[in-house]
């Protein structure tokens, strides 16, 4: 037999059982202050809502409103680290306090134009990309003529337009080559990430240590390796044929996994190799040798909350400072 479709509950489904209008169920339920209720009028309503198991429609809510209480954050990137997805959810908790729902939208698309407009079909009230990058113009003006009211974005440099959060991921690749060269190293591998979605980031780093190659001694030679214990085996059981005396591995994630690696190969660290990564993760001072990294100084998702919540109500917020990278210093490098 064919199974028949549910219906959905409505608003008149729980004022008919609440003996109300459904004006006065609309009044309850999105928390109206303008209109009066009893206070046993409301109990009945959320009574009623309950018993149904009424869910209100957000875009007749968003409708009502003038505004929706969606934030959506592109995840075009497969092996987002530990540090991103803490601070993601972090956003989550700070985006509730303001009354909005963040909502990761992990679609792939072939250009900025044709993922703005994914994005702009489920009306968000802000789009919030990590990847600052990929947005152009034209993608921004679609969300802009579908009414998304805040484009926030990470990137080198302001992308006109967007609000912009500066992260200059050659920065990172700077500040960890310059350490290697200056403890000595002048053949430094760079770790490129396979990973999906992780170029966006790796390219950058790679770009900011080959601008220290540039000026210095040193000479860089990218690492492709995936996230595997049998990819980082097979990197460190070919590394004296490499002869390379200095790492910069991405991150910690990336750089533990080396660190194995290299351990289980006889290759002495920072003896023969020193390392470096970036995140300054809790698990980097535990590794043995401690791991020396890039602590990431990010405005905290407090602060982003806020300039999100500005942006959708007025339109403007002050500026967030800049992602800063700073060196910790330990035992790897």
């Amino acid at each position: 037999m064919a199974r028949r479709a549910a219906t959905a509950v409505t608003s008149a489904d729980v004022a008919r059982l609440a003996g109300v209008s459904r004006a006065t169920v609309s009044f309850v339920l999105n928390n109206t202050q303008a209109h009066r209720v009893s206070e046993a009028t409301r109990t009945k309503v959320l009574a009623a809502a309950d018993a149904l198991g009424y869910v209100p429609h957000a875009a007749a809510r968003s409708l009502r409103a003038g505004r929706t209480s969606l934030v959506l954050i592109p995840a075009a990137v497969s092996a987002i680290g530990r540090l991103v997805s803490g601070w993601i959810d972090d956003l989550h908790t700070e985006l509730e306090r303001y009354g909005y729902t963040a909502v990761l939208h992990a679609g792939r698309f072939a250009d900025p134009v044709t993922a703005a407009r994914a994005w702009a079909e489920l009306r968000p009230g802000a789009v919030l990309a990590l990847d600052g990058t990929s947005l152009g113009a034209a993608g921004v003006d679609v969300l802009r003529r579908a009414g998304v009211q805040a484009v926030m974005a990470l990137a080198p440099q302001p992308v006109e337009g967007v609000y912009t959060v500066v992260l200059d991921d050659r920065r990172v690749g700077v500040l960890a080559t310059e350490h290697l060269v200056a403890r000595g190293r002048r053949r430094i591998g760079v770790v490129m990430p396979r990973e999906r979605g992780l170029s966006a980031f790796a390219e950058p780093r790679l770009a900011g240590a080959r601008s220290v190659a540039a000026r210095t001694t040193a000479a860089v030679t990218p690492l492709e390796i995936e996230y595997t214990q049998a990819s980082a085996a097979e990197l460190a059981g070919g590394w004296a044929e490499r002869a390379l005396d200095g790492v910069f591995a991405y991150n910690d994630e990336y750089a533990a996994l080396l660190l194995g690696a290299l351990r289980d190969a006889g290759v002495d660290v920072p003896g023969e190799v020193a390392v470096v990564g970036c995140d300054d993760l809790v698990t980097a001072a535990l590794q043995r040798p401690a791991l020396t990294t890039i602590r990431l100084e990010v405005p905290s998702a407090a602060q982003v909350a806020a300039a999100l919540h500005d942006l959708i109500v007025t339109g403007t917020a002050a500026p967030l400072p800049a992602v800063e990278p700073v060196l910790v210093r330990r035992e790897s490098a």
